[in-house]
């Protein structure tokens, strides 16, 4: 990357920063170079929208309710993390668009589906001032969408594995408080999955398949999560069941980040969608659907963040490192050295940002930090002397490393900075997570976090669960094994469980 400034939308306010023994001590205790916190991250719903604004994610000011403007910074990081998405699924899923709009017709085809939506929908009814014939959906979703295509593609079990997906924007008329990448009106970055196989039992491989892939998606970001199946009354319209990940926020709430679907021959039913088996018997498709929106980078924002800003992981941030030069005696000399350490970072494919603005070297800082660089390089005079830079990472780890063998040390400390964001993370999912034997230790639970409770698996008891807990079902866990216990209201002993919390 070459030097350039940032687009910036205010100017940082003043208050206080704290700085190291290093050539920048000298000039950065000024004014200019004082910066004020965001707001503390307790207040979770303060920090988060101001974060927002003052990182450049998310402009929520745009003139219609519950749809936002992405910042180019913010933009940045989102390209990033649904390159992630694309790695993990280009192997063997192809990548299309379908049309924006669902004719009316098709829509309403699939009525469980649909009883799903009814509320969300927007319709176009003009095209320009004369009425349409045929009202038309802008897309909640694309089941009804896709599916009619999937009836012309697919006539024989040659065509079968299908997988596509997409990303594409989505509208859904939210009527609870709307809240920028967490509920939107206007979902921008909406990935989805639309699988097409033989039988149900390769349908629900494909579901695990997902899960896999999601759970990889996730660690990438560093961020731990929750994978449970969903109650019956709570899976996807139209699905024969429903995984979902979610992550806990900092206020304990979780934040569904994922779903699969399996959808067995609902649609295929519906839409007709049949395959000719090897000995000539047309038979009815299964079909999986699996989704992720841009509420990953809600989370991403929400759990790594701090009272400085953003914190994020090396392989989705916009700039990797961060030169800042302190401009003491020789200016130019150190200006040479560190034009010289940028073109080898950028050289070895590291996304790198030389700061030459005129702020002062702790205004570069403040700056730097609140975007979630992950590593910082001071350059002065002494450190050229030494041959060496002073290497700062943004979870406040400093040293000095040898400018000879710098790329080596960068990789290094971005591994390192990796497993610590990681770490830090799981430690505050795993401590907000408990598990409880009765119904009054679950509602104190979920004030805070999410509660495991005794679950007999009777819808009965899940509603009552719900409604004298106060608190939303998640549903039973996955990939984990659990001892007996006795339902928190049947009292009925088995090994069923279920997450409970509030939830966004």
């Amino acid at each position: 990357m070459t030097d350039s400034k940032i687009i910036s939308n205010s100017k940082p306010k003043t208050g206080s920063l704290a700085g190291g023994k290093t050539d920048s001590v000298a000039k950065s205790k000024t004014k200019d170079s004082k910066q004020a916190k965001l707001p503390a991250k307790e207040s979770f719903s303060e920090w988060y929208h101001e974060l927002l604004m003052t990182a450049e994610i998310i402009d929520n000011r745009y003139p219609v309710k519950g749809m936002c403007v992405w910042f180019p910074f913010g933009f940045a990081i989102k390209k990033n993390v649904y390159a992630v998405i694309r790695e993990l699924l280009d192997p063997d899923h192809l990548e299309t668009q379908f049309p924006l709009m669902i004719p009316e017709n098709e829509f309403m085809k699939e009525a469980q589906h649909i009883k799903g939506f009814e509320e969300e929908v927007y319709w176009v009814t003009h095209g320009g001032t004369s009425p349409l014939e045929v009202k038309l959906a802008l897309r909640p979703t694309s089941e009804t969408a896709i599916y009619p295509m999937f009836k012309l593609w697919i006539r024989s079990h040659a065509d079968l594995p299908l997988r596509i997906y997409q990303i594409v924007n989505t509208f859904r008329y939210e009527t609870k408080h709307t809240r920028p990448l967490i509920r939107l009106r206007e979902i921008t970055s909406f990935k989805e999955a639309h699988t097409v196989h033989a039988t149900w039992e390769e349908a629900a491989e494909q579901v695990e398949v997902a899960i896999s892939r999601y759970s990889e998606f996730y660690r990438r970001l560093a961020l731990p999560f929750l994978v449970s199946r969903r109650p019956s009354w709570d899976k996807f319209p139209g699905a024969d069941y429903t995984t979902a990940i979610d992550v806990i926020m900092p206020d304990g709430k979780t934040l569904q980040v994922g779903t699969a679907h399996h959808l067995g021959s609902t649609f295929a039913k519906t839409y007709e969608i049949t395959y000719e088996a090897e000995n000539g018997e047309q038979k009815l498709v299964s079909q999986t659907c699996y989704g992720i929106s841009e509420r990953c980078i809600a989370a991403l924002i929400s759990v790594h963040g701090d009272e400085k800003g953003l914190m994020l992981p090396w392989g989705v941030a916009p700039i990797q490192v961060v030169i800042v030069p302190i401009l003491l005696g020789d200016k130019e000399k150190v200006l040479a050295v560190c034009r010289e350490l940028q073109s080898k970072l950028s050289a070895a494919c590291i996304r790198v940002q030389l700061d030459t603005s005129d702020e002062r070297p702790g205004a570069k800082f403040y700056k730097w930090e609140m975007k979630g660089v992950p590593i910082r390089l001071e350059v002065g005079p002494r450190d050229i002397e030494k041959g060496v830079v002073t290497l700062a990472r943004r979870d406040g780890a400093k040293k000095a490393v040898p400018m000879d063998g710098l790329v080596d040390a960068v990789r290094k400390e971005a591994e390192e900075l990796q497993t610590a964001l990681y770490t830090k993370a799981k430690d505050l999912h795993e401590a907000k997570v408990k598990e409880v034997a009765s119904i009054e230790e679950a509602k104190a639970q979920t004030q805070v976090g999410v509660a495991l409770v005794p679950w007999c698996g009777e819808v009965d008891c899940g509603h009552q669960l719900e409604d004298q807990v106060e608190a939303n079902m998640l549903g039973e866990p996955q990939y984990v094994s659990l001892p007996e216990a006795a339902c928190a209201v049947c009292g009925k002993i088995s090994p069923g469980r279920t997450y409970m919390a509030k939830q966004y």
